[in-house]
């Protein structure tokens, strides 16, 4: 219900916060600024007092105010205003406020918490200036030109695509072309992840004393769990999904915060959200540290919104582009490698034989195919199960693999068959590397059926040989090892 103040200045006023202590407080701070002060704690009461008398200032404090239940009666205050003098106090973690009320009709704002001294200051500069004007249209088109540039240029570091990183990079180096901003940064949520600083780029105008907000902020990652997601704008925007902005650095209720932010010369920060690609909250934020303080008009607080919507889609594409190279290659990953054993699979196994023959014949090198299979694989799968057959092949598979060079390649070539293609080998030293993989297989323990012993046969690439004709003869050398016995190592035929 309204309320009535003693009369004590010179003009009538009518304060609206939906809270009776709030409106006790600005009563008694800044009742003497008004011959007659009304107090409403909602819409319905503001109308009721407006329809009654002529009001010179409407105060709208936003604090407690919800905008998605409030937004539509206080727009109807303001645009019922009809260009008589609206002042609008605005939480500093909530502007977003400030873009929606501006489109329903002139309003001026101050951004909350303000000292009494300054409140004070602040009504009196309305009430002396009556009837709130539209910006002079010089300078507000100025600022927009000045936003349309920063678009441009935004859009032009966009437009050279690349990963995050170097997108986010440049995306901070473009902010800070605006005139004013000294301090650019871009927080991004990572994918199943937290918040983190991707990236920042400063005007250092001092020597040695360049801004780094993972120092400002105590961490570079993990940073929605920062003591200081409350008071800084970049990470308030990121978390609460709003438009933060903090017009004095004393404002944010860090007395460290404001010493550090002031040490480097910032007056203002703004935080503006990145909006996800579909419902949820932010997927990050862009925040610009400006070296003084300024006002922006409904236009330009609209432009900023669209400038960071423009910054969504383009980290959108990046992310995409990302996902697409892991998908890729996640796909060439199972199209190559036996999914039992993790080593490469036949076909893929074709294919690199084929390129390391190529190799050798142009740079004249040797080149040795080691074949070997597990000896009476059969009686391990009856006797033991599957199972524990399928242990013996991971087993015998990870043995080969610890044993070769990086350069050699360990393929499995279909049931209990390997190979090993090994280049810059001769068939000495591949009769010498088939040897050490016979004995460590052989002394290797199988998890449920104790050791398994291989048969190997090794062959050297001739001259004009093809990869069907090496298969061939490496496969007729591992024959004759099973046939003299098996667990042995034999050389194959010219």
């Amino acid at each position: 219900m309204p309320q009535q103040a003693e009369p004590q200045g010179q003009r009538t006023g009518l304060f609206v916060n939906p809270a009776a202590a709030r409106r006790a407080q600005f009563q008694a701070e800044s009742g003497s600024q008004f011959a007659s002060l009304a107090l409403a704690d909602g819409v319905d009461a503001a109308l009721e007092v407006l329809g009654r008398e002529p009001v010179d200032l409407l105060v709208i404090d936003l604090d407690r105010f919800d905008p998605e239940l409030d937004l539509a009666g206080l727009g109807q205050l303001v645009a019922g205003r009809a260009g008589a003098p609206v002042f609008v106090l605005c939480p500093f973690s909530n502007a977003r406020w400030l873009p929606a009320l501006m489109a329903r009709g002139p309003i001026d704002y101050a951004i909350a918490p303000l000292a009494p001294d300054a409140q004070n200051a602040a009504l009196a500069a309305q009430l002396a200036a009556g009837p709130v004007r539209q910006p002079a249209p010089t300078p507000r088109e100025a600022e927009l030109q000045e936003l349309a540039l920063l678009r441009a240029r935004v859009q032009a570091a966009l437009g050279e695509g690349g990963d995050l990183a170097a997108l986010s990079e440049r995306i901070c180096e473009a902010l800070c072309t605006w005139p004013g901003v000294v301090h650019a940064a871009l927080f991004y949520l990572q994918p199943g992840g937290d918040l983190q600083l991707q990236a920042q780029h400063g005007v250092h105008r001092q020597p040695n004393r360049e801004l780094n907000l993972a120092r400002v902020l105590g961490r570079g990652e993990r940073l929605l769990q920062s003591p200081l997601r409350h008071a800084f704008p970049g990470l308030l925007a990121a978390a609460a999904n709003t438009i933060a902005l903090l017009d004095a650095p004393e404002k944010s209720g860090e007395p460290e915060l404001t010493e550090t932010l002031r040490a480097h010369g910032v007056e203002m920060v703004l935080g503006l959200p990145i909006p996800a690609g579909g419902p949820g909250g932010a997927r990050g934020s862009l925040c610009l540290l400006f070296d003084g303080s300024r006002r922006f008009s409904h236009d330009a607080l609209a432009a900023l919104e669209g400038l960071a919507e423009l910054v969504a889609v383009g980290l959108r594409l990046a992310d995409m582009g990302r996902e697409n190279e892991e998908l890729l290659a996640r796909l060439t990953h199972l199209s190559t490698t036996d999914a039992l054993t993790g080593v490469a699979n036949r076909r893929h196994g074709e294919a690199l034989l084929e390129g390391e023959i190529k190799r050798a014949r142009r740079y004249r090198l040797p080149l040795a195919l080691i074949a070997f299979d597990i000896d009476r694989f059969k009686e391990v799968n009856d006797r033991y199960g599957h199972p524990v057959g399928d242990i013996a092949l991971r087993t015998v598979a990870e043995a080969a693999q610890k044993l070769v060079r990086a350069s050699d390649i360990v393929v499995r070539s279909g049931g209990e068959d390997f190979q090993v293609i090994a280049p810059h080998t001769s068939a000495i030293d591949g009769l010498k590397m088939a040897e050490k993989l016979r004995v460590a297989i052989a002394s290797t323990l199988i998890p449920g059926c104790d050791q398994v012993t291989v048969s190997l046969g090794v062959a050297q690439l001739g001259d004009q040989e093809s990869a069907d004709s090496l298969t061939v003869r490496v496969n007729a050398a591992l024959a004759r090892a099973k046939r003299a016995g098996r667990n042995c190592v034999e050389l194959a035929m010219q």
